[in-house]
């Protein structure tokens, strides 16, 4: 079976945080962590990998003043810090297993664990499909 990490790079561990809601914006409508990110212009992965690797002591701190940038959810401008201690609270902690360590680390350098593979296939691919049409160019004889 197919590595699902293929098809979403994006560590698992990342998307209950991610799709968690920080509150409603001015139409009424849920806006996620993910979202708020984004809409701060930052890659919601990589920050969220960081705040993982800031651990549960320092992270509130970092996604309180993140929020508080953010001006599309009315509540957060008198609540951002309660809300970034709750949400901080569903950021991955796995000290044993190392998943979300692992997974942060490879967010923050940019590199997924399978693209080499990926490339590697890419690279045979394309050298094989040079082999077939230069090799059925012949002149015919």
């Amino acid at each position: 079976m197919a590595d699902p990490s293929v098809l979403n790079p994006h560590p698992p561990e990342f998307d209950q945080f991610l799709q968690a809601s920080v509150g409603a914006d001015q139409n009424g409508y849920a806006v996620t962590v993910l979202s708020t990110l984004a809409r701060l212009g930052l890659d919601p992965w990589r920050e969220t990998a960081e705040l993982v690797t800031l651990g549960r002591d320092a992270a509130p701190a970092r996604l309180g003043a993140l929020l508080a940038r953010f001006r599309d959810v009315p509540a957060l401008a008198s609540d951002h810090g309660k809300v970034a201690r709750d949400l901080s609270q569903l950021l991955p902690e796995d000290r044993a297993s190392g998943a979300p360590q692992r997974a942060a680390s490879t967010v923050v350098d940019g590199r997924p664990g399978t693209s080499g593979a990926i490339w590697a296939v890419i690279a045979i691919m394309f050298v094989l499909f040079q082999m077939f049409i230069v090799g059925g160019s012949g002149s015919g004889e």
